[in-house]
């Protein structure tokens, strides 16, 4: 009987796996178990799973067993540390005198499991390297802003053009006061001609030579005059 392989180091969490292989000289034995024990520090060794010959797969615990004659194959699940130690089978043959046939033993080493990656072993990112998804982040805000702020100045320098566009009047602005009008008086001289009546003539005799009458009229005309500024 041997059992293999000699040395197994593995991690928690992991599974380890030893063959048992057996070899019969007597064709009389015809019925047989094997057995898996464990020994620890020295310790006296304890049976921790066991096949017959008839039975193809058997699982006990966290030990699973697969017969493949002449071959038998052990697997251990799950691997903690307490499951370090050494492991071997024993071929036990039913005939007129039991007969117990054991295997060299091989040594099994359950290592702690690897650490797993803490937030603190993350790779930090460098200062004035700033992440993709935040230049996408801002790039997206940033983008629609500038297009309402040119669709914005577009429409004003449009409707400034058209000059449609025309500061409110101040509530607090000057009015604007029109000119005053000044009236103006004005005198104007002219030769008044009287004509004399017709029915009532007086005779040649009676005009005197050179007789000329003045007189000094004055219009209620009124002419608006702007003065200069």
């Amino acid at each position: 009987v041997t059992f293999f392989p000699a040395v197994l180091t593995l991690p928690e969490g992991s599974s380890a796996t030893f063959f048992c292989n057996i070899s019969m000289e007597d064709d009389s034995v015809l019925e047989y178990s094997l057995n898996w024990y464990k020994e620890t520090n020295g310790s006296q060794a304890q049976k921790i799973a066991g096949i017959s010959w008839n039975n193809l797969q058997t699982k006990a615990d966290k030990y699973l067993l697969t017969n493949h004659t002449p071959s038998f194959k052990i697997e251990i699940l799950n691997l903690h540390q307490n499951d370090s130690g050494f492991y071997y089978c024993g071929l036990i043959a039913f005939f007129d005198s039991d007969k117990v046939m054991e295997s060299n033993k091989s040594h099994l080493v359950v290592t702690a499991a690897p650490e797993e990656t803490t937030a603190t072993d993350k790779p930090q990112v460098k200062e004035g390297n700033t992440p993709d998804h935040v230049k996408v982040m801002l790039l997206g805000i940033l983008l629609p802003v500038g297009v309402v702020a040119l669709l914005i100045f577009g429409y004003i320098m449009v409707m400034y053009r058209r000059g449609d566009v025309q500061e409110p009047p101040s509530e607090n602005a000057p009015v604007e006061e029109k000119p005053s009008t000044v009236y103006v008086s004005t005198v104007d001289y002219g030769v008044l001609e009287f004509q004399l009546d017709q029915h009532t003539q007086v005779p040649p005799e009676t005009w005197l030579a050179d007789q000329t009458e003045y007189a000094t009229i004055i219009f209620p005309e009124e002419k608006p005059v702007t003065p200069e500024r």
